[in-house]
């Protein structure tokens, strides 16, 4: 079985087949997915959706894209919204610095009111981070991350680092999730980083509709392809197939409690 602990299925992108990708995921061994929120409308949809499948749960959370939206309303909203049975974590949150969208202090702001939201109802934290590893471990320090990702659990989504900055962020104590970049033909740091951390430690997720893993680039990224990712994974860690997806649903069920 396998687990795709973050896609964005709920977006509108997928209303005209959303049943069909559902189908083939589970068609894949994909037996459980997390839809992620990213701004109020796709929390609310993520919900939505995962009130309609027993298999699928949500997240609420603002990117920083978007983290001038970050007021006093919206994370009220959000407080409310992370009480619901289907929400599993707070996010995705973080920094992005290569585009930019907000501004640093903006991110900044977003990303601190969001951690002690997830620290007020005890819930896991989904961390995007682009080009802002400095500012990602400054913030953790700053808000002792390390507890939280001890005592509650803190995800870095789509982990895109060395080995270096890898075992930095598992002595937070963060589980990092590999997405389809690592089987990109010429991701060989992403790769090393894979094979040197805690198996135990390891998620799967597709981002989908973003980030097709290799074979499919170019096309629309789906949870049925989180297959091709602990593919790729089993392959650069020497491990069988079978073994790799078991410890890496086991982690994702032990980390967001998904007991259904």
């Amino acid at each position: 079985m396998l687990i795709d602990t973050h896609c964005h299925i709920s977006d509108i992108e997928f209303d005209p087949d959303r049943d069909a990708v559902i189908e083939a995921a589970i068609a894949a061994g994909v037996k459980k997915m997390i839809v992620i929120g990213t701004g109020l409308a796709s929390s609310q949809r993520a919900i939505i959706l995962a009130e309609q499948y027993p298999f699928i749960w949500a997240t609420v959370g603002l990117h920083p894209h978007d983290a001038k939206e970050c007021d006093d309303n919206l994370l009220t909203t959000f407080r409310e919204m992370a009480a619901h049975a289907k929400v599993v974590a707070i996010g995705e949150m973080g920094f992005d610095l290569f585009y930019n969208h907000s501004s640093l202090e903006m991110q900044r702001h977003a990303f601190i009111e969001q951690i002690r939201l997830a620290k007020e109802k005890q819930l896991p934290l989904v961390i995007h981070t682009r080009d802002a590893w400095p500012e990602t471990f400054d913030l953790f320090e700053k808000e002792d991350i390390a507890t939280h990702a001890k005592n509650v659990g803190v995800v870095l989504h789509c982990f895109t680092g060395d080995k270096e900055i890898a075992k930095r962020a598992i002595d937070f104590g963060c589980y990092l999730s590999f997405s389809g970049i690592v089987t990109f033909k010429k991701a060989f740091d992403l790769q090393a980083a894979a094979i040197s951390v805690d198996i135990n430690k390891v998620l799967l997720e597709t981002d989908a509709p973003y980030l097709a893993p290799q074979g499919k680039r170019g096309k629309r990224n789906e949870p049925a392809y989180v297959a091709l990712v602990a593919k790729k994974l089993a392959e650069l860690r020497n491990m069988p197939f079978d073994v790799l997806c078991e410890t890496t649903t086991r982690n994702a069920e032990r980390l967001f409690h998904l007991n259904t």
